[in-house]
């Protein structure tokens, strides 16, 4: 038996050993009631009739939105956001008041004594048996079926502030998707190859897809070509303007002569870029913005009018990747490797989108109008969930019903299931099942129906079997919502 040794008497244990032993529950509840805080202020935000937000940032930028995912980066939160921004898109308000829920059920157990790790590992396998209950329920979906996936991105656009161009946006959401996968073998949308560019005037209703390339930019210089047709595209990271030195200095010109000297061979540095470019075949020059000095100087502007090259200048260090892919060229970084086999090819080039690429990428673009500023990046942000709802059918070619149906019916099977369960387990169950009922609670509460009376009606019908059953806020009704499509 192992023996324990008293500390000598007159010398003190350390203090660390005893005090603050509530330290780590305060800590632990405080973190909780944050939680809790951040649920509550984007909860009136959940489903079709929920309130939009209005956020103004410190520099007194406005921001309207209902979006949870833009909620919660307003108020700093930003790594909660992306997390659930990259893995599904949409839902952000969803499971952000589930969180919540679930954490004041982990109060509630922490109040009787039940150990963290006991709650954490049994919310750890109610959530795995949910999984299974979910897929259960699941009606299996081809992306053949065009219906059913303009049907999936309407839900999405229902809860927006441009709900009213649902009509318009969804098809325009459903194509951009099929365009960029082969529906036959892909599992996965890479949301880079669709790109969403913002363009002030005309109404939501111009919002357009485009099967090609366009850029913010207008052509730079005076007196280039402003259509190109056949074209031949390069895309350069390097300047065409005079090289800077490596280091600070100054250049003193004592006479004309050393003047004109220096303009003379400053003129033919940049003219002998010009003839390199022109020689690989490109009429059409793309140049990256550059941090350092000018990307390109009047002078070059003038040489390359003059040879018939359209220049479009400040392309964004972030769109390299995505115009290589769209055009099948390559980035070039230095003149010497500026060759005919780096440059693209389109069949037309204009102060319009660039169509007709040869051996184009699955790549398109979405061209979002509105009449100001508040209304584009509305529309860009709900256009990016509809992506989003879109790439996960892709993912998981399955669909459930929304309106509260999913988490009541989980709610009560999981409950069903804690029967089974002795112990500490079975507490942490119901607790977790208890939670769920959150949302159709929520959802009740944001169309004004009486969230109790709707709960317990729900629990009454999917009791008799009905798994669909889910509150439709729109007829202010609890009905069959896979016919519905409403969430």
């Amino acid at each position: 038996m192992p023996a324990f040794k008293a500390a000598p008497k007159g010398i003190k244990a350390s203090k660390s050993e005893f005090q603050d032993k509530d330290k780590p529950t305060q800590i632990r509840y405080s973190n909780i009631t944050a939680a809790k805080a951040v649920a509550d202020a984007i909860r009136t935000s959940l489903g079709p009739r929920g309130m939009d937000k209005m956020i103004q940032a410190d520099r007194g930028d406005v921001t309207i939105t209902n979006d949870g995912a833009t909620i919660l980066k307003q108020m700093q939160l930003v790594e909660l956001s992306k997390a659930q921004d990259v893995e599904a898109g949409d839902g952000t308000t969803t499971v952000v008041i589930m969180a919540g829920s679930l954490l004041d059920a982990a109060q509630k157990l922490l109040d009787k004594g039940i150990h963290p790790t006991i709650i954490s590992e049994a919310f750890q396998k109610a959530a795995e048996k949910s999984v299974e209950i979910l897929e259960e329920m699941a009606t299996p979906l081809e992306l053949s079926d065009r219906e059913s996936l303009l049907k999936s991105a309407t839900t999405s656009l229902n809860s927006k502030v441009v709900s009213q161009y649902s009509s318009t946006l969804s098809p325009l959401c459903v194509d951009a998707v099929l365009k960029v996968i082969n529906p036959a073998k892909d599992t996965n949308v890479d949301l880079h190859d669709i790109k969403i560019i913002q363009k002030l005037g005309g109404t939501v209703e111009d919002t357009e897809l485009i099967d090609g390339l366009v850029f913010n930019q207008k052509t730079a210089g005076f007196g280039g070509p402003h259509r190109i047709e056949k074209a031949k595209l390069g895309l350069i990271q390097f300047c065409i303007s005079p090289p800077k030195t490596d280091m600070e200095s100054q250049i003193i010109v004592s006479d004309y002569t050393q003047m004109d000297r220096v303009l003379r061979e400053e003129r033919q540095y940049i003219l002998n870029i010009v003839k390199q470019i022109k020689k690989a075949g490109c009429n059409v020059l793309l140049i990256q913005k550059s941090i350092l000095r000018d990307s390109i100087n009047d002078l070059a502007l003038h040489f390359l009018a003059k040879m018939k090259i359209m220049v479009v200048k400040d392309i964004e260090r972030e769109d390299i990747e995505f115009v290589c892919k769209t055009l099948g060229c390559r980035p070039v970084a230095s003149l010497d490797h500026f060759q005919a086999d780096t440059l693209g090819s389109a069949e037309l080039v204009e102060e319009v989108p660039i169509t007709g690429i040869a051996n184009q990428g699955k790549t398109v673009s979405v061209l979002v109008r509105g009449s100001n500023k508040l209304v584009l990046e509305e529309a860009e942000r709900s256009i990016h969930d509809a992506l989003c709802v879109i790439r996960c059918l892709v993912k998981k070619r399955a669909l459930i019903a929304g309106g509260g149906a999913p988490e009541i019916e989980l709610s009560i099977q999981l409950m069903k299931y804690a029967n089974t369960l002795s112990g500490i387990e079975q507490y942490c169950f119901r607790g977790f099942a208890d939670a769920l009922e959150i949302i159709p609670f929520t959802l009740a509460e944001n169309a004004g129906l009486n969230p109790i009376c709707t709960v317990t009606e729900l629990r009454n019908r999917h009791a008799q079997g009905e798994k669909t059953a889910g509150i439709n806020v729109r007829k202010v009704d609890i009905v069959f919502l896979v016919l519905y499509y409403l969430a």
